[in-house]
């Protein structure tokens, strides 16, 4: 018998008080301190600077921005992703219980209601995301999907290494999407997580040959072992990271993660044909938007 089952359960209840208040101290004192990535990519809401965000993202494939969105914002938001995602796991139960680690289409009308939706619009195309998508993509970005990342129930699944582009395209097609096209994930933490571990510098270079052994399941290397150049990223609630599509890159499962994710594309990339128009604001809900540039740029490039 293990010896914790033999305490009382008021000494058990304490320990465990203790044991909260010890970790809530050290995340206090050294929130990030998991964290290898160089610190100047770790950034205050009060110090963003465009140039400097832009310059980062070119050159290492991602940054991010902690605290970036307050405690009333991040409830909000948790109200909606919550309300979306119980109500997808009841609808998709087995699929859920035995292979799924994340749903998409968030923004549908399938399991919000119109208010919802218009507020993870609002969300989305808000003066602070838009700073950040503006600052990497200046020219008509545009509206893709929404998704939301949870720990897979089926203990069988592990967390893997891939890029985005693999799913769309062969290997020569994925040298070429590197280089001429731009899509980027802005990841959204709802509750504190392990959050992601990313390969910088792959949004613009190929793999070596181990990475793409491991990320394709090739000469008997899994996709979820570590690699050497893996970069982790813990992730708070009101943090931001925000991404390229096509590097390297994993979540990491663990504390029970749920994670919103948007993506985002360069018009000039043509992925319209990839968004589906159940995601996307009907007439109605585009008066209620604030701001719906985001969306209009994809219903253009779609009629176009």
């Amino acid at each position: 018998m293990r010896t914790e089952l033999k305490l009382s359960k008021f000494k058990l209840a304490k320990f465990k008080l203790l044991e909260l208040i010890l970790v809530n101290r050290l995340n206090q004192l050294m929130p990030h301190m998991s964290d290898n990535s160089p610190s100047t990519n770790h950034l205050k809401p009060q110090q963003l600077k465009p140039q400097q965000l832009k310059s980062q993202y070119d050159e290492l494939g991602y940054f991010v921005v902690r605290d970036y969105f307050s405690a009333a914002e991040m409830a909000a938001l948790r109200e909606v992703i919550l309300t979306f995602h119980n109500a997808w796991k009841s609808d998709n139960l087995e699929f859920y219980k035995e292979v799924a680690f994340n749903s998409s289409l968030i923004t549908g009308s399938e399991y919000l209601t119109d208010d919802n939706r218009v507020k993870l619009f609002n969300f989305i195309s808000s003066p602070k995301m838009m700073t950040l998508i503006d600052t990497v993509i200046p020219v008509n970005a545009s509206f893709m999907n929404t998704q939301l990342f949870f720990d897979p129930p089926n203990s069988e699944l592990k967390d893997f290494w891939h890029r985005d582009c693999q799913y769309d395209h062969d290997i020569e097609n994925q040298k070429k999407a590197i280089t001429e096209t731009q899509v980027m994930h802005l990841r959204v933490p709802l509750f504190d997580e392990p959050g992601m571990e990313l390969i910088p510098e792959t949004h613009k270079r190929w793999d070596t040959p181990e990475e793409l052994d491991v990320r394709n399941e090739e000469n008997g290397r899994l996709s979820n072992e570590n690699l050497p150049n893996g970069t982790k990223i813990k992730l708070a609630a009101g943090d931001v990271l925000v991404f390229s599509a096509d590097m390297i890159h994993r979540g990491i499962y663990g504390l029970d993660r749920l994670a919103f994710d948007i993506l985002v594309f360069d018009s000039q990339s043509d992925f319209s044909d990839h968004v589906d128009d159940d995601c996307l604001p009907n007439a109605v809900l585009l008066k209620e938007i604030d701001n719906p540039k985001i969306y209009l740029n994809t219903i253009y490039a779609k009629k176009n």
